[in-house]
C-alpha cells in the first residue's frame, strides 16, 4: 500500500459553529491543500452544515480536526467521534475539554506546582476595587472557555472591570476570569508527537496580541530562534510538555507562556487544536527544524486515533 492510500478517505473538519469559525475555515483550507499535495484523498467537512453521522455513511477512515473553539476543541466533537469509531487527530475527550477550560487548567497546574498567574473567577456582584487590589493593575480579563484571545481585555483601572467582565461573560456566554498581568515577553511552545519544537517569541504591536494582531496583522513579529540560551529554552520546552501532559494533551498542540522581569516562566493556556493559517505558530516552529507545512500536516494525520 502506498503512503497516501494508507490514510483512506480523510475528512478535514473545519468551520463549525464557534466564534472562531472564520479562522477554522482558514486553517482547514490550508490543511486540505497540503494533504492534496501529498496525494491524500482529503475532503472538507463542515459540521455546521453536515451531520457527523455522514462520516460513517460516506466511508471516511479518519478525521483531521481543524475546528477551533467550542464544539470542536472542547471534547464534545471528540466524544462523538469516539462513539462513531472514527480516528481523529489531537487530544482526546478529556484533554480537549480540560485544555479548553482555562480555569480548570490552572487548577491542575497549581495543584501540581507549575507556575501560572494568580487569578479569580468574576461575577456580576463583585467589588471591582477589591478585585483590582487583590490581583494588582494592570490585569487581564478573559472568558474561561474561548480561544484566539476572543473577549480578552487588558484592564488598567478598576473602573474598566465592569465593561471587561460584561464582554467576557455576557457576549461570549461564559465564565469570566481575571488574571494577574505578567509584564514580559510571550513565548509559545509547539508540541508534535510528544516533542516540543523550537520556541517562538511573539512581539505584537503595543504588546497587544489580540485577535486582529494574531491572525491578520503583518506588524506582529515572530522570532525563531527565540533568542534564549539553549538551557533556558530546553527548560521552558520541558515545562510546556509537562503542562500539556497534565491537562491530558496528546498528539499535537501548543502551550503559551510568558517570562516576567526576573526571567521566571508563567503558563497561560493550552491549545489542543491550534491554528494552521499563514500566521500560525505551529507551522512556523516546524519550519525552523526543516519540516514543511505539508509534511507537518501528514505527521499530525498519522497520529489520528480513537481513545
Amino acid at each position: 500500500m502506498n503512503a497516501p492510500a494508507k490514510f483512506g478517505k480523510v475528512a478535514v473538519l473545519l468551520g463549525g459553529t464557534s466564534a472562531e469559525r472564520e479562522i477554522s475555515i482558514m486553517s482547514g483550507s490550508g490543511i486540505l491543500k497540503a494533504l492534496h499535495s501529498k496525494g491524500i484523498d482529503a475532503h472538507a467537512f463542515d459540521p455546521a452544515e453536515r451531520d457527523l453521522f455522514d462520516l460513517k455513511r460516506d466511508g471516511f477512515a479518519r478525521c483531521f480536526v481543524a475546528l477551533h473553539g467550542r464544539g470542536g476543541e472542547d471534547g464534545t466533537l471528540q466524544g462523538a467521534l469516539e462513539v462513531l469509531g472514527v480516528p481523529y487527530t489531537g487530544s482526546g475527550v478529556l484533554g480537549s475539554a480540560v485544555g479548553m477550560d482555562k480555569w480548570r487548567s490552572k487548577m491542575i497546574w497549581i495543584a501540581s506546582g507549575l507556575p501560572t498567574p494568580r487569578y479569580r473567577i468574576l461575577s456580576a456582584g463583585d467589588d471591582w476595587d477589591e478585585v483590582a487590589r487583590d490581583l494588582g493593575l494592570p490585569l487581564i480579563v478573559k472568558p474561561a472557555n474561548e480561544g484566539s484571545t476572543l473577549g480578552l481585555s487588558k484592564v488598567t483601572a478598576a473602573v474598566q472591570l465592569q465593561a471587561a467582565y460584561e464582554l467576557a461573560a455576557k457576549k461570549y456566554h461564559d465564565l469570566a476570569l481575571a488574571e494577574q498581568f505578567i509584564a514580559g515577553p510571550e513565548y509559545t511552545a509547539s508540541i508534535v508527537g510528544g516533542a516540543a519544537l523550537p520556541l517562538i517569541r511573539i512581539e505584537a504591536p503595543q504588546g497587544n496580541y489580540d485577535y486582529q494582531n494574531k491572525y491578520f496583522s503583518d506588524d506582529t513579529k515572530y522570532i525563531c530562534p527565540c533568542g534564549l540560551d539553549a538551557p533556558k529554552e530546553k527548560a521552558l520546552q520541558a515545562l510546556a510538555l509537562e503542562a500539556f501532559r497534565l491537562t491530558g494533551g496528546a498528539g499535537w498542540g501548543r502551550v503559551d507562556l510568558m517570562l516576567d522581569a526576573k526571567g521566571d516562566p508563567w503558563l497561560l493556556e493550552v491549545n489542543t487544536s491550534p491554528g494552521m493559517t499563514g500566521h500560525s505558530l505551529v507551522p512556523m516552529a516546524a519550519r525552523a527544524v526543516g519540516i514543511s507545512y505539508e509534511d507537518l500536516c501528514v505527521r499530525i494525520l498519522e497520529g489520528a486515533h480513537v481513545g
